[in-house]
C-alpha cells in the first residue's frame, strides 16, 4: 500500500453515571469508516459484553441498541490513543502515535473507578503518556486480553472467564 494513513480516534462515550471505562487503542480502519466503537464485525466485544452483562448471545445489529447496554452498565469506552499513523487496523502497525488525556477526564468523569485495558498495545499507551495515573489508590486498573480476531489464541470461552472476572455482576 505504500504510505500510512493519518487515524483520529472517537471522542469519549461516556456519562456521569460511568464507572468502568473500557479502553481500547485506537479504532480499527472498520470502526472508523463506520463512526462507531468495535464495529470489524469479527471483534468479539459486543458478543462479550452482551453474554457478561445480558445473559444472550443475540447481538442487536442497532448500535444505539448495544451501546444502550453499556450505559445500563454504567461502562464508558474511549481509546488510550488519540491520533496516530497506521497502515491498516493492527495494533503493531501503529506509530506517532499521541495519547488522550485521562487526568482531565477522569476529573470530569469522577465516578470511574475501574479501567479495563482491551489488549495490550491500550495498557502501554496509556502507560506511556498517563503513568502518574497509575499510582492512583482510588483506581483499580485490569489488563484484559483483547478481543479483537488478532488474538486468535484467546477463545471466546476465555475471554468470557477472563472479562467476566470485572464484568459479570455489573
Amino acid at each position: 500500500m505504500g504510505s500510512d494513513s493519518h487515524c483520529e480516534g472517537f471522542a469519549p462515550w461516556v456519562d456521569e453515571e460511568a464507572t468502568h471505562l473500557v479502553l481500547g487503542s485506537m479504532p480499527s480502519v472498520a470502526s472508523l469508516a463506520a463512526g462507531q466503537y468495535y464495529a470489524f464485525r469479527q471483534n468479539r466485544f459486543w458478543p462479550l459484553m452482551f453474554h457478561l452483562l445480558a445473559g444472550t448471545d443475540n447481538v442487536p445489529e442497532d448500535y444505539n441498541e448495544r451501546l444502550a447496554l453499556l450505559r445500563a452498565h454504567h461502562v464508558a469506552l474511549w481509546d488510550a490513543i488519540g491520533t496516530c499513523e497506521r497502515e491498516g487496523s493492527l495494533d503493531t502497525a501503529i506509530h506517532d502515535e499521541t495519547g488522550n488525556d485521562f487526568t482531565a477526564f477522569l476529573a470530569q468523569y469522577p465516578r470511574i473507578r475501574t479501567i479495563c485495558f482491551n489488549g495490550g498495545k491500550s495498557f502501554a499507551a496509556f502507560k506511556k503518556y498517563n503513568k502518574p495515573l497509575l499510582s492512583r489508590p482510588d483506581l483499580t486498573f485490569h489488563q484484559m486480553p483483547s478481543t479483537s480476531p488478532a488474538n486468535a489464541r484467546w477463545r471466546f470461552p476465555m475471554l468470557v472467564e477472563r472479562w467476566g472476572e470485572v464484568f459479570r455482576g455489573l
